[in-house]
């Protein structure tokens, strides 16, 4: 059998003669394009990233004369296989990705097809206008993705689907006709009158009249009463009818303040059957929500199931009047009405995220698209909810509905076997007799995310053969030889044929970690990614850090979907040949930066920090290391032999001669543009045994373990004296190990000579991959740490990297040592242990404003509402900024990242410290992020601990009277 990619050395050639823009026919690329969010998985020859239109003219012009097929591709987060091909993909996202105009008299802008909606949002935003459909991939999907699926969004029922925004179409055949394609017959190719005007009968009986019909080509659209509108019979044709090059969109007036009614109901069928009712009352939204799919944190009103009612006004008063209006039209168990902003975006988020979030039932179990937007008259929906639970239950599946309930489409992610023979053939006949429910409700297969692969085999179910066979017709039509996006709508492939599942290895993979929430399965972690691409946008809002290395490079590789797409690869060995030793994965996983804000941004929880540890781990196994691997790796043996033998004043006079410290820098593989921390001359430890030296310290019933981090204990000791001054203050006594034993009065007070030693959470170690020393590292710790498990002793860590890697590294990396999840359940941080156990304390009143980063670690698995607490009750007033600082450790420090960590602070950290009040408290808690800060903005910031212990020692009293 001929290797696909000898099959694309011929057709790469013509292309890279032919083609300005970029031709890719390499193993990741390659890898990168076998999958969108769909089920399905199919293995392209290569990807091509066209410049302008000629580009996209001569791709087609190769691809025809040597018979490969062509898939145009957007963000690549369409669920029904759309978006993946055999063939040549082309990527719209690199050149093609710009607003050319906008005309706010008109309300049209001219966009080409690679520009991601929020894009034209922004632009449009100004004039006061927007985008009328909005999916909830807003921040990723593109225009032309878009118009290929007719998407729709949260705000259908009051601006309608794409297809009703669009006013004109360029085009170009596989044959290579441009067309600009238009109403009254403009553009049509030759044969397409001819053909719609011989079946007008068919063409007016044939649909079902309802909001949400997306399946199968829109003929209809063509009717001489509906003017003959070719550019809008295009929309929804998933790319298999020619290839968009640019677009005329139309733009509607936004409202100038909106108001959000949630409304909550018994469960999700009565909020479905409440759903038209509200219709009447013109609301922009009328979105679904069921009790499974939201956290209880969400402080949403009473109730298993709600409905997010968006009103919109010219001022807020005017918005909240009309909630208030639709909350008493409403037969509800309880309501609120949202005006706030930053609340009603906060609400948003738990639905756009429920894509993902569907994707895990409550036990943990895995969840699937596939039947993901089947869409019924509104006022059927509440009947067809409940016959679509009794087809669950029949056939023993689970699965949460959701979705745009005021349109009657409904998302849900279902319990699918897709790994077994007998779980495939139960999708199978589960997928038939959904589709005759959906038929018999009046209803349509698709209601916003196209057919694809997915439902295109079903589609005579819905349609008959007759109607079916016109659409065939008409794709010969447009595309005689068959060469754009075969497979999909017309002459499908089976749905249960390219499941991107079957690859996998069957048997669990050897691994370090011990992947709880996966069953210990590196397969079924990997399969976390389903495509959401979440990690794929270019700004973040709020506290939010993914993915920081994807907005430096705008690369798909470089984001966590990127990255989990040629991890899948690699398990399944089909493009990825080398398995572990792959340098395409070492490639994409050397710039993540480990910060796992994918842990908690995903909506999914992929941890590619883990992931990338893993990989490293076996990639570099009986091999040497990159330099970086064993400078910072082992910064911990290292820094603890300079305290030993006192040597700091020493290394530091070493490193500030020019030539010395870049000849350490080069051997170091550490970034030539780096300046070397200085390091303690009196390591923290050495301090507090110097200090403590026969005095007690707090009270005897209220004692705190303060971690000694390699951080805090050899480059800032001043973090942990000045936690120890607050901690202190607050009445708690602070010890340290190893001397925790004694100042708890155990054993004699004596702490027995075999455990003496340094702690370590093996941060460095585990961040580099090198995992056996981790785990001996983390072993002897947790003897170290032996009595203090025993005394039941909070442990205090400063460091959110390090407290990050004791909390979720250590219990998933010692899964078979039940002491590592007994000292992850100890660790709290700073603010957590004032909180929990000084809670009558009130911190001294800084009142300064305060400008910084929330770590990106403390974000992702500390959790900041115990430091936001804090700051307040001190005065510090603002909200610091989330992404990442870019240093993250080790990877701003090592050679080829410096651009990269650059990129990283410039996108959010380093502008708002900017812009700050000039009496503004910089705070940064993490060691990287004070080092970065300093290094390029020449601010000095400092972890909360400092200024609280600054206010203790100037007098300042807690929070004044009011």
């Amino acid at each position: 059998m001929t290797d696909r990619s000898e099959q694309g050395a011929e057709p790469a050639a013509r292309l890279r003669r032919a083609v300005r823009g970029d031709v890719d026919f390499g193993a990741a690329s390659r890898a990168l394009h076998t999958m969108d969010a769909s089920n399905y998985r199919r293995v392209p020859l290569g990807v091509v990233a066209p410049r302008d239109a000629e580009d996209v003219a001569a791709t087609l012009e190769a691809c025809r004369a040597l018979g490969v097929p062509v898939v145009a591709r957007g963000g690549g987060t369409s669920i029904a296989g759309q978006a993946t091909g055999t063939g040549v993909v082309l990527d719209f996202t690199r050149y093609m990705n710009r607003i050319l105009s906008l005309d706010p008299e008109t309300r049209t802008a001219v966009v080409q097809p690679g520009v991601v909606l929020d894009r034209l949002q922004e632009a449009s935003a100004p004039y006061g206008l927007r985008f009328g459909p909005d999916p909830s991939t807003h921040a990723r999907c593109t225009l032309g993705g878009m118009i290929g699926n007719n998407a729709c969004g949260s705000h259908s029922v009051a601006w309608g689907t794409t297809a009703d925004s669009v006013r004109e179409l360029s085009v170009l055949t596989a044959r290579g006709e441009a067309l600009t394609l238009g109403r009254h017959w403009q553009g049509a190719p030759d044969g397409l009158r001819t053909l719609v005007e011989g079946e007008l009968a068919l063409l007016r009986t044939g649909y079902p009249a309802l909001p949400r019909r997306i399946s199968g080509y829109a003929l209809d659209a063509l009717l001489p009463e509906k003017g003959a509108d070719v550019a809008r019979a295009f929309c929804g044709s998933e790319g298999t009818l020619g290839v968009l090059t640019e677009a005329v969109v139309g733009l509607v007036e936004a409202p100038r303040a909106t108001a959000l009614a949630v409304l909550a109901y018994a469960d999700e069928s009565a909020a479905a059957q409440a759903a038209a009712g509200l219709l009447a009352y013109g609301p922009l939204t009328v979105e679904g929500m069921a009790a499974d799919l939201v956290p209880s944190s969400a402080g949403l009103p009473r109730g298993g199931a709600w409905l997010f009612v968006e009103a919109g006004g010219a001022s807020e008063a005017e918005a909240r009047a009309r909630a208030e209006e639709i909350v008493r039209a409403a037969d509800v168990t309880d309501a609120a009405v949202v005006t706030d902003p930053a609340g009603q975006r906060a609400l948003w988020r738990l639905r756009e995220d429920a894509s993902g979030t569907a994707t895990r039932m409550s036990d943990g179990s895995e969840a699937w698209p596939g039947w993901e937007d089947c869409a019924v008259p509104p006022a059927r929906l509440g009947e067809y909810l409940r016959d679509f639970r009794r087809l669950l239950a029949d056939h023993g599946l689970r699965g949460t509905p959701y979705g745009h309930f005021g349109d009657g489409c409904i998302h849900v992610r279902i319990d699918f076997d897709l790994l077994t023979e007998a779980g495939i053939a139960r999708f199978r006949r589960f997928s038939q007799d959904l589709a005759d429910l959906v038929v018999s409700h009046g209803g349509s297969l698709s209601g916003e995310h196209g057919d694809g692969q997915a439902r295109a085999e079903l589609l005579p179910r819905m349609y008959g053969p007759d109607l079916v066979a016109l659409f065939e017709r008409a794709k010969d039509v447009w595309d005689p030889d068959g060469l754009l996006n075969p497979g999909m709508l017309v002459r499908p492939a089976r749905l249960d044929e390219n499941l991107r599942f079957a690859v996998l290895p069957r048997e669990p993979v050897d691994v370090a970690f011990g992947y709880p929430a996966d069953g210990g399965d590196f397969s079924a972690a990997v399969r976390r990614c389903v495509g959401v691409a979440k990690c794929r946008t270019t700004t973040v809002s709020g506290a939010g850090v993914m993915c920081p290395s994807y907005r430096a490079t705008g690369e798909e590789e470089h984001s966590t979907r990127g990255r989990a797409r040629l991890l899948h690869e690699m398990l399944a060995g089909e493009v990825i040949t080398d398995g572990w030793r792959s340098t395409e994965v070492r490639d994409a996983l050397d710039l993540c930066l480990s910060c796992k804000g994918c842990r908690t941004d995903c909506p999914v929880g992929v941890d590619m920090a883990t992931y990338k540890a893993e990989f490293l781990h076996h990639h570099y196994a009986g091999r040497s290391r990159p330099a970086a691997h064993y400078a910072m790796g082992w910064l911990p043996v290292w820094l603890g032999a300079v305290a030993r033998t006192r040597t700091a004043p020493v290394v530091n006079a070493l490193a500030s001669v020019g030539p010395l410290a870049a000849l350490g820098k080069r051997l170091g593989g550490i970034a030539p543009e780096r300046e070397l921390p200085r390091l303690a001359e009196e390591t923290f430890t050495r301090w507090w045994r110097r200090e403590s030296a026969g005095r007690g310290r707090g009270n005897a019933g209220s004692r705190v373990v303060v971690w000694p981090d390699t951080f805090t204990e050899h480059l800032s000791p001043s973090v942990g004296r000045a936690a120890v001054r607050v901690l202190e203050a607050a009445g708690l006594g602070v010890v340290l190990p190893p001397t925790a034993v004694r100042r708890a009065g155990r054993d004699g007070g004596v702490w027995p000579a075999a455990r003496r030693g340094r702690v370590c959470c093996g941060l460095t170690y585990v961040s580099t991959g090198q995992l056996d020393r981790a785990r001996a590292v983390q072993r002897r710790t947790l003897d170290l740490m032996e009595p203090v498990l025993a005394a039941g002793l909070p442990v205090v860590v400063l460091e959110p990297s390090c407290a990050a890697a004791l909390r979720t590294d250590l219990p998933e990396l010692l899964h078979d040592d039940p002491r590592a999840a007994r000292l992850a359940a100890a660790v709290v941080t700073f603010a957590e242990a004032l909180e929990r156990y000084a809670p009558h304390w009130t911190p001294p009143w800084v009142d300064r404003p305060a400008v910084g980063q929330t770590h990106c670690h403390q974000h992702a698995v500390l959790g900041e509402e115990p430091d936001r607490r804090l700051r307040a009750a001190a005065g510090l007033t603002g909200e610091l900024t989330g992404g990442c600082c870019g240093l993250a450790g080790n990877f701003g420090f090592e050679k080829g990242h410096y651009g990269v960590s650059t990129a990283c602070a410039e996108d959010r950290l380093l502008p708002d410290v900017r812009e700050a009040p000039q009496d503004a408290v910089v705070l940064a808690d993490g060691f990287s992020c004070r080092t970065q800060l300093e290094q390029l903005a020449g601010q000095r910031a400092r972890h909360l601990a400092e200024v609280l212990a600054e206010g203790l020692d100037e007098g300042k009293e807690g929070r004044p009277a009011r």
